[in-house]
């Protein structure tokens, strides 16, 4: 056996072996990786509700989509006149 790959039969044996995440530890690790480029108490109140499980308010172009996407269901808009239709309503 090379010295090489003596030391990687060691080193293998020595490491500890890798737990698996409990659910919590899961759920802090996810809302941890989502709440990336937030700071300080807008952090703080993203990983809270976060942790509880909720789900985060819509923003307003969220709400604004969802609504325009009614509206153009509703109209049985397709193709190229949804596309038009969409545009207008999301700017406006």
């Amino acid at each position: 056996m090379s010295l090489l790959a003596t030391c990687a039969s060691l080193a293998a044996q020595d490491a500890p072996a890798k737990k698996d995440l409990t659910p919590q530890q899961q759920r802090m690790s996810t809302c941890n990786t989502q709440a990336t480029g937030k700071q300080g108490d807008d952090r703080k109140t993203f990983m809270s509700s976060c942790l509880k499980g909720e789900q985060p308010a819509k923003t307003t172009q969220q709400q604004k989509m969802t609504s325009c996407n009614k509206d153009a269901s509703a109209k049985s808009l397709k193709g190229d006149a949804r596309k038009a239709f969409m545009s207008t309503c999301l700017k406006g």
